[in-house]
């Protein structure tokens, strides 16, 4: 799969960055030399962070249930650690390819399930030599950027030390999504569950629970901004910070909610809940499988060039799998296209985001109503109808959230032909703007396919020129 992850570094206005030493400006691109200004790498120790924490607790948790001979819980405890934690071992291997090196103490330290801890030494290794000696740089990254009102071509020379760790943030991304929900999402639902079923709580538990917690809101919000970044890959994309609390509010109480819902449904319908969560996960994992078909499409031949035809079906099955465990529980912000050289679909599906979160909202509802029904006597020293209603209003919220972030936060809203303002209007105004007489009719929210400016569209600031894609050199993560 192409990456599409820009270079992690500030980008000072045009006027500010022109005083700078190392940048220049030349026939309207700026140039930017200093490869000085190399931000930390904290996606990396984050996600560290985040899977020492879990496999941690759930290690103590695993003891904790042996010594009360909790056999189901410790075996669903240990399968929820374990097999992320291989999934991770092998992504990382895959994706730094160190099965051709010759690395023998690096592969012993993955058996060890200690890749994670070995890679990110690495890239702080990499990160504190980084600019003590010039180094000749070994490709060009061109982005466009949008910043108070400028629309300026911009390109970056990407030296050695800043490509190795373009390198480990694009391979920890895609562990924090394995992570987060083949692991993390499973392990919170259970440890939910035995709370509720055992009708007690515990302090280690409710740390893992936590735990989890972040770990599954880190793993969306990556999912959002990776998405952002393939949508829109030729510009420069710097979210603030409001955005950042915006999509944390967001995901955080979309997620929170389902696996409530979903919790509350399997302690009163016990027998149900495999059906339900069966039906989820086979729909959304041969939804692209099914449009591949339809659309008669061939299988990419760039996931790897040593995979035969059996080997990239398995890699894409993998892949599939981690985007109906996603979407099972939070949307997943992208769609993908397994015909496509980087198998995402660049289109935005507004249609599908609507849809989802229609569907989604329907079906928690009707699961925490049938939990309402049949609910146990355990619940009446709880307030259940206050229960219900604050499933309802939180996941109101998430949505609501999501508009915000549309409508006030996304790094390029500018490129919107219509926003979230411009939908509601349309739809609240529909009947009194068909009869105001005769006039041009104004475009509806409804027709169009998607809400971004395509290339004949663009405004003045923003020209769109052909020989751009083929001077559009290297992004940094392809030279991942």
């Amino acid at each position: 799969m192409e990456d599409h992850d820009p270079i992690e570094r500030e980008t000072p206005d045009v006027a500010e960055q022109s005083e700078h030493d190392g940048a220049s400006i030349e026939n309207g691109v700026m140039l930017v030399v200093n490869q000085s200004r190399i931000k930390p790498p904290f996606s990396v120790v984050l996600a560290t962070l985040l899977y020492c924490a879990e496999f941690i607790t759930a290690s103590v948790m695993c003891s904790m249930y042996h010594k009360t001979e909790d056999t189901v819980w410790l075996g669903f405890t240990i399968s929820f650690v374990l097999v992320p934690a291989v999934l991770i071992q092998m992504a990382l291997t895959f994706f730094h390819r160190d099965l051709g090196r010759d690395r023998p103490l690096v592969l012993f330290l993955h058996l060890l399930l200690l890749g994670p801890v070995v890679r990110c030494l690495e890239a702080l290794v990499v990160y504190y030599k980084a600019g003590k000696k010039e180094e000749p740089y070994v490709t060009i990254s061109r982005k466009i950027g949008l910043k108070r009102g400028h629309d300026m071509p911009m390109e970056w020379e990407i030296g050695h030390s800043e490509r190795k760790l373009a390198a480990h943030r694009n391979a920890f991304k895609r562990t924090a999504l394995i992570q987060a929900f083949l692991g993390s999402t499973p392990q919170l639902t259970l440890q939910l569950y035995a709370t509720i079923q055992e009708k007690y709580f515990l302090p280690t538990r409710v740390a893992l629970m936590v735990i989890t917690l972040v770990s599954i809101t880190y793993g969306a919000l990556v999912c959002s901004v990776l998405a952002i970044q393939i949508r829109y890959d030729n510009y420069k994309v710097r979210l603030r910070p409001g955005a950042y609390v915006c999509m944390i509010v967001w995901r955080g109480l979309e997620i929170a909610t389902r696996i409530t819902s979903l919790v509350l449904f399997s302690t009163a319908l016990v027998h149900w809940m495999i059906p339900v969560g069966l039906v989820n996960l086979l729909f959304f994992f041969f939804l692209p499988w099914a449009e591949f078909w339809a659309r008669r499409g061939t299988l990419p031949e760039n996931v790897e060039k040593n995979f035969s035809k059996l080997g990239t079906t398995v890699v894409l099955c993998m892949f599939t799998l981690l985007y109906a465990c996603i979407n099972v529980f939070c949307w997943s912000a992208v769609q993908l296209d397994l015909s496509h050289r980087e198998l995402i679909e660049k289109k935005q599906r507004w249609d599908r985001l609507a849809v989802y979160y229609t569907a989604r909202f329907a079906e928690n509802c009707l699961l925490i109503g049938l939990w309402y029904v049949h609910k146990s006597d355990f619940y009446e020293y709880v307030c259940a109808p206050m229960l219900v209603v604050q499933l309802v209003v939180c996941y109101g919220m998430a949505v609501l959230f999501m508009l915000l972030f549309y409508q006030y936060f996304h790094p390029c809203k500018r490129l919107f032909k219509h926003n979230v303002h411009d939908c509601l209007h349309c739809v609240c105004f529909k009947g009194r703007g068909r009869g105001r007489g005769s006039g041009e009719p104004r475009n509806s929210y409804s027709t169009n396919a998607t809400m971004v400016l395509v290339a004949d569209e663009l405004p003045p600031g923003i020209a769109s020129r052909p020989d751009d894609r083929e001077t559009d050199i290297l992004d940094i993560m392809e030279a991942a």
